[in-house]
């Protein structure tokens, strides 16, 4: 999230560039999924998931076309310095004096780098070769309260996702362990038979059983918020391959059982009281416009990006219904779990219990792998937004103070509630919101202005979106707009009748 050009880093196809966009969208949030469509009902919550997905694919085309305008004008900018460069060397030439009448050839290059920009030059000038991440883009295209504004919304974002990855691996070992220690050592089928009450082992409470785990979390991953990690390629290789093996065997398992008739599900067709949660989770399950900056610009040929982009975003929504609808017809409505991966480490569902035991604990490690990398990038974020130009910070402040206000929030949040759905659902409804919907339609708004001013009608922009009316922009706006109040309107309602 730094607002800074960073190296390209190695190129590749479109199509690998389709798998990492696919990886990248398809992550906790689809593990919160089953359980919101269940609360919400099958046919709301397939239309809502389509709506949603056509509108997350129309704010990254329009983040996209952000990035192409970013480039034009750092490449101008660029093309300027070198002209002036030029200029300053046959200025300090000691063959032409401030008298001599220059030649027409040096009048002509004179005028010509501008010309060269709009008529030469631009099929290339829109070309995404630079990585601008949207901190960048905020800076060029937002006055200073934008700028603010976008960065006090991605960190909202980011403690949001840091209090979830906090709470589900805590509840994941809870379930798992206390499971096995119970009299119920094979079932967890049934959320409603237990309570935070009951025991766990002994005298400990399942509560308090979490809570033990989520300490132990704290004080593994929480002091890497203080140095700088980075992603491995290797890891992130081994987190995909068990991402998409769990997946695998949840879809088929589930698949079986509705094929045998064993399938217990009899989802409602619509049940309007858990919109708000499978919005929510929906959004957040879409959610890539902040990465795509590293996702995008590494990509060989852009030629047809869009269309890519469109067939991830196809495969995706596939993916989602397969995973849901699977899971709502093989559980009944109401034993579904916040973490659909629980719902396997019953024996009647899955007799061999590696298996059992390996869907019970991926999000342990898995979500484990990336709460180090998310804590990194909202401590730089924290000090982006701080920095003055010049200037540095005490030894205090920038290895204490950031990493201290970076982790100590989310744990307490996750302290306070491991209720995954609702966590999920108010990151994706509020801040997922900001950066799905209004960020983007903003930085194609002012984008476009920008580009209209620098080259009035000479160029066109090669990554435009094909949603390039304004009417877009402002129907993407009135939905992020309608969206707040909704959810919050809900939210009030809810508190109300409790």
């Amino acid at each position: 999230m730094a607002g800074s050009i960073t190296d390209t880093g190695e190129l590749y196809s479109p199509y690998v560039g389709l798998i990492y966009m696919f990886n990248l969208i398809v992550g906790t949030g689809a593990l919160t999924m089953p359980k919101a469509f269940a609360t919400a009902g099958w046919l709301v919550s397939l239309i809502l998931l389509m709506f949603l997905g056509f509108m997350s694919y129309m704010t990254t085309t329009f983040v996209m076309e952000a990035m192409a305008a970013a480039n034009a004008q750092l490449h101008l900018k660029r093309m300027e310095k070198h002209k002036e460069d030029n200029n300053d060397e046959e200025n300090s030439s000691p063959e032409v004096s401030d008298n001599e009448v220059l030649p027409d050839v040096y009048e002509r290059s004179e005028t010509r780098p501008i010309l060269s920009v709009q008529r030469r030059g631009a099929p290339n000038i829109f070309e995404i070769t630079e990585r601008v991440e949207m901190g960048q883009m905020a800076s060029m295209f937002f006055n200073k309260v934008g700028v603010n504004l976008f960065y006090f919304c991605i960190i909202i974002y980011l403690y949001g996702d840091l209090a979830i990855y906090a709470a589900a691996v805590p509840v994941s070992l809870m379930q798992v362990t206390c499971t096995v220690t119970s009299n119920h050592s094979c079932s967890v089928e049934d959320e409603t038979k237990y309570n935070d009450t009951d025991k766990c082992w002994g005298q400990i409470r399942r509560i308090d059983a979490y809570r033990i785990y989520l300490a132990v979390f704290t004080l593994l991953l929480g002091p890497f918020t203080f140095f700088n990690v980075q992603k491995t390629k290797y890891l992130q290789i081994m987190t995909s391959l068990m991402r998409w093996l769990a997946f695998i065997i949840m879809i088929i398992v589930a698949l079986l059982r509705i094929t045998k008739g064993q399938g217990e599900g009899h989802p409602p067709l619509a049940q309007l009281s858990g919109v708000r949660n499978l919005f929510g989770v929906c959004v957040y399950s879409f959610m890539c416009q902040h990465s795509l900056p590293s996702l995008i610009t590494p990509i060989s040929k852009k030629k047809h990006v869009n269309k890519l982009v469109l067939l991830d975003y196809t495969l995706i929504l596939g993916f989602y219904s397969l995973l849901s609808f699977t899971a709502i017809y093989c559980f009944r409505n109401g034993t579904l779990m916040d973490m659909y991966t629980l719902n396997f480490t019953n024996c009647d569902i899955i007799s061999i219990a590696f298996i059992r035991y390996f869907l019970g604990l991926f999000p342990v490690f898995t979500i484990s792998t990336n709460f180090p990398i998310i804590a990194v990038t909202l401590r730089n974020n924290w000090k982006t937004l701080f920095h003055r130009e010049g200037g540095t910070y005490p030894w205090v402040v920038d290895r204490i103070f950031f990493p201290v206000i970076t982790l100590i929030p989310p744990i307490i949040v996750a302290f306070c509630t491991h209720d995954l759905e609702s966590l999920v659902g108010i990151t994706g409804a509020y801040a997922g919101n900001g950066i799905q919907y209004i960020i983007p339609a903003f930085l194609a708004y002012y984008s476009r202005k920008e580009t209209q001013m620098t080259f009035r009608n000479s160029t066109l922009n090669k990554h435009l979106s094909p949603f390039r009316h304004t009417f877009w922009i402002g129907f993407v706006l009135l939905w992020g707009l309608f969206c707040f109040l909704f959810v919050t309107a809900n939210i009030i309602l809810s508190e109300t009748k409790n």
